[in-house]
This record gives C-alpha cells, sequence and structure tokens, in this order.
C-alpha cells in the first residue's frame, strides 16, 4: 500500500547535452509537479499509450504551451490536497523541455493520490533543467530545440498581482470544476 507521496525534494539538475532524445508533452501544473512536487504517476488511457508508443525507460519531460485557467485553478486544487503548493501560473514553464524522468513501469492501479486512471506511467529520478523552448507533440517524440517558450497569457498575471497577500497560497472555498471530462 503506497503510503502518499514522499515530501520532494529539489532535483538534480542535468545538462541540456544529457537529455534525452526522446520527450513527452504534459500540461501545466502537472510536468511541474512531476519534476518539482513529487508527482510519481503520469495518468493515461491505455489508448494514448499505445498510439504514444509510450514504454520503460528515460524521456525528457516537454511542458505543454497550453494551459487554461479552469486547468490551473483545478491542478492548484488537487496539489494542494496532497500537500503541494503550486506555483503561481506566470512562473510555470511553458512550450518548453524542463527536465527529465524515468518511466519505470505502465499501470492499472494505484493506491498513490497521483494515479487518477485508467493507466498511469509510474516515474522516478526527477532531473530539472534550464527551459529549453522546444515543440511538443502527442505520445513520446523526437524533441528539437527551438521556437519561443509560452508568454504568460493575460490572466495568469492577475496571480500574485495584489502586493497584500502575495505570499498566501492560492484558496478555495469548494473545488473547483474539473477541466476534463470524467475518465
Amino acid at each position: 500500500m503506497n503510503p502518499g507521496p514522499a515530501v520532494p525534494t529539489l532535483p538534480e539538475e542535468i545538462p541540456a547535452s544529457a537529455l534525452p532524445a526522446e520527450a513527452l508533452s504534459v500540461r501545466q501544473p502537472w510536468a511541474w509537479a512531476i519534476i518539482f512536487g513529487g508527482k510519481t504517476i503520469e495518468n493515461r488511457t491505455a489508448g494514448a499509450i499505445r498510439a504514444g508508443k509510450m514504454r520503460e525507460g528515460q524521456i525528457a519531460l516537454h511542458a505543454a504551451r497550453g494551459m487554461t485557467e479552469r486547468e490551473y485553478r483545478w491542478g492548484a486544487w488537487k496539489l494542494a490536497q496532497i500537500g503541494v503548493t503550486c506555483p503561481l501560473p506566470a512562473d510555470l514553464p511553458r512550450g518548453a523541455i524542463i527536465g527529465a524522468v524515468t518511466v519505470t513501469g505502465i499501470i492499472t492501479e494505484s493506491d498513490s493520490p497521483w494515479f487518477g486512471g485508467p493507466r498511469g506511467l509510474e516515474l522516478a529520478e526527477p532531473r530539472t533543467c534550464r527551459p529549453i523552448p522546444a515543440k511538443g507533440a502527442l505520445g513520446y517524440f523526437a524533441w528539437a530545440p527551438g521556437g519561443n517558450a509560452a508568454a504568460p497569457a493575460p490572466w495568469m498575471r492577475r496571480y500574485g498581482a495584489a502586493s497584500l497577500f502575495e505570499t498566501l497560497p492560492l484558496g478555495f472555498e469548494t473545488p473547483p470544476e474539473k477541466p476534463f471530462p470524467k475518465g
């Protein structure tokens, strides 16, 4: 039985030259949580795992360009439930490789709070790097540096704009609505 997430420690930094050639794109704030927040499972469908040719081994982690306010609010709430404080949305890099992780297995069940099913990639050994702008794709993909990282959207700049309470964590009276259908 999994006791839940361990207290995250600062991941080892990996030089860009040592990053794996294949990457997986993950939306924020989940990409950040994999590298910095102790997230040890990336949830996917069986079809996505098959179509994306996902398997065990080391991969670079790409933070996808897209992130809606609804996704951010739900993700920040979910992270808080697990005991992880999410950075402000403008501080989350998007459209860039942000590190590497080792996929140690593909699971169909787990007691971990990170598991939402129906399948999950078990993750270990997160390593960080300075964000490297790169285009993402579905499934595992060969990545190459290029382009520009995504600039914060106007809604992202509103978070943390008030100086009086900027050090307080994001709070919720009620859980935000999930940004995706139940699966």
